[in-house]
């Protein structure tokens, strides 16, 4: 899944995408409430994780202010400020949970996760379909359980078609999730990536198909 990091210390930010990778998330990084906007307008993302003292104004106020818009985004407040009435504020101001700094990068995995377990969010630890089965943390695909290879960008459309099995993913959703703010990409890479996926599927067996939603986007389904 792709998060987006709102941090303007760029080392702690590095640190964060780092340790957030090692966990198997992809991250996008921006260092102010202004791109953070521009940002979530632009990509559909899993989580965000938000400090709240940014150069050009207060992170509580982007929080605000997606709330208003009815944004259901979960956010991770990661922030200096970690006194109880901090805490109290940033949770009515719609976040979902609140990590104070100094922390353990292992905790805020752990939050994150336990954030995007919640009902309508997307964790799952093995997603299953027909005799395919995907594991979230190592990334490892199974087919008749025996462990298949499939290239990291396939894999990528593998698990947010496996999380939306059944229902239509619009086609910008499955090119952020794979690419999030990176600036070139080609017209047709999802196209591209989706027909290589198709293709290695088809060859280590696997009993599902992926339909094509002519001007909408991509459904998986099993077989019949």
């Amino acid at each position: 899944m792709r998060l987006l990091i709102v941090e303007d210390n760029a080392e702690l930010s590095r640190l964060v995408a780092g340790g957030l990778a090692a966990a198997g998330y992809e991250s996008d990084i921006v260092g102010s409430a202004a791109e953070a906007r521009e940002a979530v307008s632009s990509v559909n993302y899993a989580a965000m994780i938000l400090d709240l003292g940014l150069p050009d104004g207060d992170g509580l106020s982007v929080l605000r202010e997606l709330r208003r818009q009815m944004e259901p985004l979960p956010v991770l407040v990661l922030t200096a400020r970690g006194g109880l009435q901090d805490r109290v504020s940033g949770l009515r101001s719609g976040a979902d949970d609140y990590l104070a700094k100094p922390f353990a990068m292992e905790e805020l995995v752990a939050r994150l996760e336990a954030i995007l377990r919640r009902p309508g969010q997307l964790l799952g630890r093995s997603l299953r379909l027909a005799n395919l089965v995907y594991d979230t943390e190592s990334r490892q695909i199974f087919v008749d359980d025996q462990p298949r290879i499939i290239s990291a960008r396939e894999t990528s459309v593998l698990e947010i078609l496996l999380r939306r099995q059944g229902r239509v993913v619009p086609k910008k959703n499955v090119e952020d999730h794979i690419f999030g703010l990176e600036c070139e990409v080609a017209s047709n890479a999802v196209e591209v990536y989706v027909s290589r996926l198709r293709k290695q599927l088809t060859e280590h067996g696997a009993k599902v198909v992926i339909h094509t939603i002519r001007g909408v986007g991509y459904l998986m389904a099993e077989e019949k």
